[in-house]
């Protein structure tokens, strides 16, 4: 049987900040349907890959593509890339004029074009599975830290994003709401979403991805599955990572 072609593939990605090398030749491949982790320590460049890859940051060399198309091609159409893509970050990035109702449903009724009855139906049904339907006409002040990430992730996925990248969503929130946050993720993880996660949270992405990546002042330095990785670890880097944040 032929192997599924990879949804999204990085082939070996660089990016510099003036002097200072971020990512060094970084390559990976995500499947249709796979969840995977990306751990290292603060400051090895998970961030940066994740922005390249949403085409938020433009690579200085390499080559990425989502499906067949090489959207690292300077003659891309980015807007049209963005819209095949989810993103959430550290911070909500929700637009404080707007309600949670017109935040969620924005690109679905301005890229794609969808009818606003259409668009607020489907996103009153993903409010209510998240338990913020009571909150569709309010303002993102009104919510708490957890209540706005989810409805940042909310927003990510109404459109069916082909690929959901996810940067360390719960570094912001306080500890007693990161737990609804990542309960959020599991749920669309199993629904069978496509998923790259930078995360700091090393029970979550042992018991909900099905590959973890670790990366260490910009290059990969090991990967494979969690069982093997946490319990396992092959480099000395990932080793010494893991002991920091599983003591």
């Amino acid at each position: 049987m032929t192997a599924t072609p990879p949804i999204l593939r990085a082939e070996d990605v660089w990016k510099a900040f003036g002097d200072r090398e971020v990512l060094r030749g970084v390559s990976l491949s995500l499947a249709t349907h796979e969840v995977v982790a990306l751990i290292g320590a603060s400051g090895s460049g998970k961030s940066t890959l994740l922005r390249c890859l949403g085409l938020l940051e433009p690579i200085d060399d390499g080559r990425v593509w989502l499906g067949d198309l090489d959207i690292s091609d300077p003659r891309v159409d980015q807007n049209r890339v963005r819209a095949r893509l989810g993103a959430v970050f550290q911070s909500y990035n929700l637009f404080p004029h707007l309600s949670v109702l017109d935040n969620v449903t924005l690109a679905s009724r301005v890229v794609h074009k969808e009818p606003r009855r259409d668009a607020e139906a489907r996103a009153l049904e993903l409010l209510d599975r998240v338990g913020l339907s009571e909150f569709a006409k309010a303002h993102p002040d009104r919510l708490s830290g957890g209540q706005q990430q989810r409805t940042a992730i909310v927003r990510a996925i109404v459109t069916d994003p082909e690929v959901l990248l996810l940067d360390e969503i719960t570094s912001a929130l306080d500890p007693e709401l990161v737990g609804e946050v990542l309960d959020l993720v599991r749920s669309i993880a199993d629904g069978g979403a496509t998923i790259l996660m930078a995360t700091h949270e090393m029970a979550f992405a042992r018991d909900v991805a099905d590959r973890v990546i670790v990366l260490d002042e910009g290059v990969i330095v090991e990967e494979g599955p969690p069982a093997s990785v946490f319990a396992a670890p092959a480099h000395p880097r990932t080793r010494a990572l893991l002991a920091r944040v599983t003591r």
